[in-house]
């Protein structure tokens, strides 16, 4: 049966189940803009339903089948199961559903440039870079980007130049729903193990999303890694690659770093220098992040060194190593990294910008793939000072009662981490109170509601100084 599609549906009711989620809330308020009539549910009330019900948006906390009454169409989160309520409902009545990435794919037919970013990490970093740099140089670009960012004013927006910017998720397959022109692929390693068998499993559907180029489109790949290169060999589409090889059409050469991390470099373009880029953001990885941004911009017209003078502005989007408050001398710093590579690099910022003791706080993510990188978790905080590790935040799977966070933490101490096992937030935030002192930096770390601890810190602070509260911040799409 032929899928729907959201054009059949103008002005029509569209009902989100999930709408709390970072792509979903930008979509819903990017169908708002387009005059279509959003409905909503999730499971909690988040910082950004409060921004969807800012824009008229109504929404249900807590999913039930009544919600979808009424609805000419449904979109649902790929983390939303079959048997939720809504989900039945709306099949029980003959309401259209389509996934996330499907409404996203559909939302992006019709532009010359369709540019997908996709990779296990820093889909949300390239895109905001890329976002920023098109914005500041008056390219008018449609974006969607899975985080908030404040060039942007949000997560979304409506651009009329031919251009849409967008993450495409791997996870559960989702960016197989887009048409991509411009493909950019930051890197290929082992996630989301619970819908793929292995990482040659992942290999291959990167290759199925690769393919969905036209031969008139590109590919624009990290060149260091094998995998990319791989299925970059057998494309049919122009292929340009960035890294920190010669080998690659992008490189840089003269790097250098300050004390907290932030790279200063010359970037060459086939053997040519083509601008000289001082980074915004710290990180060795950033600047892979930059680079892949140039070039995806380059590549849409604009010159290296317009796109590298954006690039020295650009601080991050929300939740990417974000500053969430300085207590009793302690800084307190958030990042959405979830699986050990993101969050080694997370520390590896957090270590040069510490100028006393350095504290992890690690929200493990899904049982699935704490059991499939169980051995990487044991030493990706070796950065810091000491680590804390709350509970296994499950998200969308059930608890096989056969794995817990005390068993990683079990393995970190065997491995010479000094780690300790706090499963609550409230146990996490009385342990960090009796033992930090000025000087220290918190990072805490992970994609489920981690950040609301930060949230909660801030929130007895302020009620300790006799202040008012702020919102709860962001929850992000299951990951």
């Amino acid at each position: 049966m032929k899928a729907a599609h959201i054009r059949e549906y103008p002005g029509g009711r569209i009902h989100m189940i999930g709408i709390g989620g970072s792509s979903m809330s930008g979509l819903a308020e990017m169908l708002i803009d387009q005059h279509y009539q959003v409905t909503g549910s999730d499971r909690d009330e988040t910082y950004l339903v409060h921004y969807v019900r800012e824009k008229n948006a109504e929404v249900h906390i807590g999913h039930k089948a009544e919600n979808v009454h009424g609805a000419d169409l449904v979109v649902y989160t790929a983390a939303i199961p079959a048997d939720n309520p809504e989900r039945k409902e709306a099949e029980r009545l003959g309401i259209p559903c389509i996934e996330r990435a499907e409404l996203l794919g559909q939302l992006m037919e019709g532009y010359k440039y369709s540019v997908g970013i996709c990779g296990a990490h820093g889909k949300t970093t390239v895109t905001s870079m890329l976002s920023q740099i098109l914005l500041e140089n008056n390219m008018d670009p449609s974006i969607a980007i899975g985080g908030r960012l404040d060039a942007v004013g949000g997560s979304t927006r409506i651009g009329h130049n031919g251009i849409f910017v967008a993450e495409a998720c791997e996870y559960n397959r989702s960016f197989l729903h887009l048409s991509p022109t411009v493909a950019v692929v930051l890197n290929i390693d082992a996630d989301h193990l619970d819908c793929y068998r292995d990482i040659d499993e992942i290999e291959e559907t990167f290759g199925k999303y690769l393919a969905l180029v036209p031969e008139n489109g590109v590919a624009i790949g990290n060149g260091d890694d094998e995998r990319i290169r791989r299925l970059f060999s057998i494309l049919k589409c122009r292929t340009i690659t960035f890294g920190f090889g010669k080998n690659n059409d992008w490189y840089p050469e003269n790097m250098t770093e300050d004390e907290r991390g932030y790279a200063s470099f010359e970037l060459f373009y086939k053997g040519k220098h083509a601008a000289f880029v001082r980074m915004g953001v710290p990180g060795t990885f950033n600047v892979m992040n930059g680079m892949a941004a140039i070039a995806t911009s380059f590549y849409l017209g604009l010159e290296a060194d317009k796109a590298a003078e954006t690039l020295a502005r650009f601080v991050g989007a929300h939740r990417r190593f974000e500053l969430t408050d300085r207590i009793d001398g302690v800084d307190i710093y958030h990042d959405y990294g979830h699986n050990p590579t993101e969050m080694k690099n997370a520390l590896s910022i957090a270590r040069k910008n510490c100028m006393g003791r350095l504290w992890a706080v690690m929200q493990p993510h899904t049982f699935s793939r704490v059991r499939t990188l169980f051995d990487q978790y044991l030493t990706c905080t070796r950065a810091a000072d000491y680590t804390l590790v709350t509970d296994i935040c499950a998200a969308r799977e059930p608890d096989p009662g056969d794995l817990n966070s005390g068993m990683l933490v079990d393995g970190m101490r065997r491995n010479g981490i000094d780690a300790v096992w706090t499963p609550s937030f409230n146990d996490t935030e009385t342990y960090l109170k009796s033992h930090w002192k000025p000087g220290d930096l918190v990072l805490t770390m992970g994609c489920g509601d981690i950040n609301l601890l930060n949230d909660q810190i801030h929130r007895h602070y302020l009620e300790e100084q006799g202040k008012g509260t702020r919102h709860d911040s962001e929850k992000q799409e299951d990951c």
